[in-house]
């Protein structure tokens, strides 16, 4: 049997006489420098005829690319099974030609596989003085490159941390079958410069190139042949693909495929998601606008982005928008402005918040939602009258009723206020209007006229004093009370504030910014077309009728002060009747 396997090595070595070609590169050979060279063979039985070969031709091939020479690289070589033998020494050959003859007639041992043990030689032996290597003085690099196929049968990380700390630079090349832990406690540091292992043998090309680059720092990229799409990284004796911004290197580690960040599932989008180079991007459908998060979609509110002109309320439907009045108003022909309250007359006292808890940028919410109430208004001496009254910690009249004689006058007005911040008397503030907002002083007709009185309450929170009495005192002196809370306001407290019936006189917004959906609560009211003061004549004092009708108001109203005071007696009596019996 062995004597057939030696009659077929010659026409093995023809058939793998195309490695050494393959693996003889082009160009200039290595050259290097001074430097000491020991290939540790591994030639136990696990290695195939064929991989032994292989290995064999290897080192032919790898052989032609340097710069072999007394003064030059020095090349030794040692194979190992389960001992250890020279094939030939550093000292022993100068010319190429030599080396490659003794390795041709290299001959398997076939027996174990003791790594650990060929080390040991290589430190001792191999990297002699006597065997041909330079001194330590001489400072000549010196580089052991160990090619096996398994496992050692001994311990390796010992002794070759000792050839390491030698200064012995250690390379650890493992094919199809070797241990990949084993070659890492062998290789020198750092280890993806000096552990290489071949999956197949079809790779042995690629790896001798790299294997030539690191002794030789050839930049491998500038040669080609790297096989990378889109880029290569050169690195000294080696080098790695890389890709473009968007992409990622795929299995082959040579090609890139576009990185799809939105199959990673969390772009949370919550349209559609679009990858980009930069990464995931959300994108919305049409009709819709990104919110500042990036991820959300709100339906496009065209109202917010043209100037539309609507005197009132824009509406946004899909592509276009419309003008709307509130009802009892109509829409004239430009499409923008809105009719006109004109009948009746109404003195309008409007009550703001201006605590803390307003903020500023809210304040200017309440001023344009105060202006647009102006809007429907017929502002004039003998129209509605408008007064505006802001509280906080304090009150204070911002204007009176009868200052201003136009809606132009009066919106300028409310442009012009400044916020007050700090507390929240409600109570304080609804005395104040009682006293003075509704006296003739500030601007106020006279009670003769039977203009009618509306107070209007702004609030976003709950009253830091005592609102009950004058609330009351309000609705005794005949002012019809709106109460409109937004946010934080107490509905017990608005409920409070309002005439009666509640629902028609109580108005409630969760948010500053939606407010405008409580004009149409108020224009029933504060409108006269629709609500108090409708058709109502101003008549003289002096005349006979308005007289008879002043001592009829006035006789109903002793009337009734008399029966409550009745009532009130009783119940005194009633009382006074108990406590004699608890006595």
């Amino acid at each position: 049997m062995r004597r057939l396997l030696y009659s077929l090595l010659p026409l093995l070595l023809l058939l793998l006489q195309p490695w050494e070609t393959q693996l003889q590169f082009a160009g200039p050979r290595c050259s290097t420098g001074p430097l000491d060279l020991v290939f540790v063979i591994d030639s136990s039985r696990s290695v195939r005829p064929f991989e032994f070969e292989t290995m064999r031709h290897f080192l032919v091939g790898l052989l032609r690319s340097l710069d072999v020479g007394p003064n030059a690289t020095r090349v030794g070589v040692i194979q190992y099974s389960s001992q250890v033998q020279s094939v030939f020494p550093l000292r022993a050959f100068s010319r190429r030609e030599d080396m490659e003859r003794a390795i041709r007639a290299l001959v398997p041992l076939a027996q174990g596989t003791m790594t650990g043990l060929a080390i040991q030689y290589a430190m001792n032996v191999a990297f002699s003085v006597a065997e041909g290597a330079r001194p330590p003085e001489a400072r000549v690099p010196r580089v052991a490159v160990i090619v096996t196929d398994g496992r050692p049968q001994d311990r390796v990380a010992e002794v070759a941390a000792q050839a390491r700390a030698r200064g012995i630079e250690i390379y650890a090349v493992g094919v199809q079958r070797a241990d990949v832990g084993s070659l890492r406690a062998m290789a020198s540091p750092p280890l993806n410069e000096h552990v290489f292992l071949v999956e197949s043998f079809d790779l042995i090309q690629e790896f001798g190139r790299q294997f030539q680059g690191r002794l030789c720092r050839k930049d491998l990229c500038a040669q080609g042949g790297h096989g990378c799409q889109h880029q290569c990284v050169s690195a000294p004796g080696t080098f790695h693909c890389a890709c473009n911004p968007g992409y990622q290197l795929a299995a082959d580690n040579k090609s890139c495929v576009a990185i799809d960040h939105c199959s990673f599932g969390n772009h949370s989008c919550q349209h559609d998601c679009v990858s980009t180079f930069g990464g995931p991007q959300c994108h919305c459908r049409e009709g819709y606008d990104l919110l500042p998060d990036g991820r959300s979609c709100q339906a496009r509110d065209l109202c917010n982005g043209v100037d539309h002109g609507c005197e009132f309320q824009c509406v946004s439907e899909g592509f276009s928008y419309r003008c709307m009045c509130p009802e009892g108003r109509q829409l004239q022909a430009d499409g923008k402005s809105c009719s006109r309250c004109r009948e009746g007359h109404v003195d309008l006292v409007l009550l703001v918040d201006g605590s803390k808890s307003v903020r500023p940028q809210n304040f200017e919410l309440v001023k344009r939602f105060v202006n647009q109430i102006v809007d429907f208004l017929d502002v004039s001496p003998e129209g509605t009258r408008v007064g505006l009254v802001q509280f906080s910690s304090r009150v204070r009249t911002e204007f009176p009723l009868g200052r201003y004689g136009t809606a132009a006058e009066v919106k300028q007005a409310v442009l012009a206020v400044e916020y007050m911040e700090r507390g929240t008397m409600t109570g304080l503030a609804l005395r104040h209007m009682v006293e003075h907002s509704f006296s003739e002083a500030q601007g106020a007709r006279p009670r003769a006229l039977n203009v009618p009185r509306v107070g209007l309450v702004f609030t976003d929170g709950r009253s830091q004093d005592n609102i009950s009495v004058w609330a009351a005192r309000a609705k005794e002196e005949g002012i019809v009370m709106y109460a409109v809370g937004v946010g934080k306001a107490v509905e017990e407290e608005l409920r409070e504030i309002a005439s009666e019936p509640a629902e028609l006189h109580v108005s409630y917004s969760p948010d500053f910014s939606t407010m405008t959906h409580l004009l149409e609560n108020l224009k029933g009211s504060i409108c006269p077309e629709e609500g108090i003061g409708a058709g109502t004549e101003l008549r003289s004092p002096c005349e006979c009728e308005s007289l008879v009708e002043f001592q009829g108001r006035t006789l109903g109203a002793l009337e009734s002060l008399s029966q409550k005071l009745a009532q009130l007696t009783a119940r005194l009596e009633d009382l006074e009747n108990q406590l004699a019996t608890q006595k």
